[in-house]
């Protein structure tokens, strides 16, 4: 059963393993080939580590994060986040959030995502949630 948000609840933690696989195939899958999101020796002459994740990728995880939370049938009506501290290979996030408002049918997250570099992600997600009975 989806549960019924309300302000002020805290979402469980969600750890997400931050590997070479999953930066590289979210930005394959988002059509990205900036060589800094695939290639280590190019992103390391651009002064970057390693690779990186790319915005897109972060961005498909946190909308994961709120349907992993609210169920299969929320829908995500708008994702605004902004990017801090760099997702190397190696690291994990974890990702948070607080339901912020919730007018009984719409529900405004605030979510943050951190690594051991400090805060990667933050932002708002509205996402629509299934009544109880749907």
């Amino acid at each position: 059963m989806t549960p019924v948000p309300a302000v002020g609840t805290e979402l469980p933690p969600l750890a997400i393993p931050v590997t070479r696989t999953l930066i590289v195939a979210g930005a394959i899958a988002s059509r990205d080939y900036q060589d800094v999101h695939h290639d280590a020796e190019l992103a390391k002459e651009k002064g970057s580590p390693d690779v990186f994740m790319n915005i897109l990728t972060t961005n498909g995880l946190v909308g994961r994060y709120i349907t992993d939370h609210f169920g299969e049938r929320a829908v995500l009506r708008k994702v605004a986040i902004r990017l801090g501290a760099p997702n190397y290979p190696g690291d994990t996030m974890v990702l948070t959030g607080t339901v912020d408002a919730f007018d009984g049918r719409t529900a405004e997250v605030r979510v943050v995502g951190v690594n051991g570099l400090g805060t990667h992600v933050t932002g708002a997600v509205t996402v629509t949630v299934p009544d109880a009975g749907e």
